[in-house]
């Protein structure tokens, strides 16, 4: 009996690997703190707020420093009072910083669902909530609130491409798809919408259009450590072992504390074995 191939293992993987080990959660930043974002805790730069005032940027603040009381804030500014749907997100996001994902993402969607802010708004509490089930491991649920999201902001590049990547890590590669072709026609220099496609394109065996994504993906970002995981297993189902194991050394070199490292080490020893599969 032939022994089964070895599955070398993609950006999909790695972002599903990335959310578990909570290296992707999204909250909110404080205006003033635009330029002194904790380095653990990645955040975006420009996301809608749930609430104004003092007490709400000094709890947010506290989920960088301590989540335990950044949660015991937000209790307390709720039950006395006051702290209505600000104290309620904030409350979520600590959760979420103390790694507990799933109850998280259960309040970070309630409330997106109840909220009474601008559909925007909504959307961006939808895209930590789809994060937040992702982290949870919650690939279906993270897939819900993208779409859910989505209804509100049609055009929302970053919940197609949270949904493009649930609907990936379920193995719903034609239907990713879609969203990846919309997000690179409405904003064609998004590096990562590529890598993700390329990734798609491999999985429906499409390999020439895999190719030529990644190959655009790192036209755009040529340090992209994704792209040069992704590109290193095209390579290597191509016959260029080689060429693969350059890749996924520079890829570790790029990002060496990462999921996509870990992966691409992986791969490098899975590239011993003989023929792989996708």
């Amino acid at each position: 009996m032939k022994s089964a191939r070895p599955v070398l293992l993609g950006v999909f993987a790695a972002a599903l690997l990335a959310m578990a080990g909570g290296v992707g959660w999204v909250a909110l930043r404080a205006p003033a703190e635009a330029e002194a974002a904790s380095d653990s805790l990645p955040l975006p730069p420009d996301v809608p707020r749930l609430a104004e005032g003092p007490e709400y940027d000094r709890c947010l603040g506290l989920i960088r420093t301590d989540p335990v009381e950044a949660r015991s804030f937000a209790e307390a500014w709720e039950t006395g009072g006051g702290g209505g749907e600000g104290a309620r997100h904030c409350g979520a996001l600590a959760l979420l910083a103390a790694g507990e994902a799933e109850r998280a993402a259960e309040r970070l969607e309630g409330l997106a669902r109840a909220s009474r802010g601008s559909a925007a708004t909504r959307a961006s509490i939808f895209a930590q909530a789809g994060q937040a089930w992702m982290m949870a491991g919650e690939v279906g649920r993270a897939y819900g609130a993208a779409t859910m999201g989505l209804t509100l902001t049609p055009d929302d590049t970053d919940l197609m491409l949270d949904r493009a990547v649930a609907l990936g890590t379920l193995g719903r590669y034609a239907d990713s798809m879609d969203d990846l072709n919309r997000i690179v026609a409405l904003d064609p220099n998004r590096a990562e919408a590529w890598v993700f496609r390329a990734a798609a394109n491999r999985h429906l065996d499409k390999a020439d259009q895999a190719a030529e994504d990644v190959g655009r993906a790192l036209t755009l970002a040529p340090d992209n450590a994704e792209a040069l995981l992704e590109r290193g297993i095209i390579r290597q189902l191509r016959g260029d072992g080689a060429g693969a194991k350059q890749d996924w050394e520079r890829a570790i070199t790029l990002a060496p504390d990462s999921a996509t490292a870990d992966l691409a080490q992986q791969n490098l020893a899975l590239n011993e074995a003989g023929p792989q599969r996708r």
